[in-house]
């Protein structure tokens, strides 16, 4: 079984909005394969947002109506996309350790 410091962040809430983890070894169990599906889904709805935004906000004419729905879905896709990245940087953190680079070019 995983170790504590091992479990993954789930890309939903349980209730209450408190986290939900996943304890397993098994990166392809039907829990695991679920939670990247979401996760998939939402950085794809997340870019999908992204790339209709700039099209409401550069429309002087947008109702005040519209524009506090953008800023509710942007919101909800931010606080996603932070929940994945924190999760995957857990991921990361827990990963076994990779040997220092020693080449030396920049990016």
């Amino acid at each position: 079984m995983t170790a504590p410091n091992e479990l993954r962040l789930l890309p939903w809430s349980g209730p209450d909005g408190k986290p939900c983890y996943l304890s397993t070894d098994d990166r392809g169990g039907y829990m695991s394969r679920l939670a990247d599906n979401i996760e998939a889904v939402q950085l794809g709805s997340a870019a999908q947002l992204l790339e209709q935004a700039p099209e409401t906000l550069d429309d002087h004419d947008a109702a005040p109506e519209e524009m506090r729905r953008l800023a509710k879905e942007l919101t909800g896709a931010l606080r996603d996309v932070l929940r994945l990245a924190t999760s995957r940087g857990h991921l990361l953190a827990v990963s076994e350790p990779r040997e220092p680079s020693t080449d030396l070019r920049s990016c």
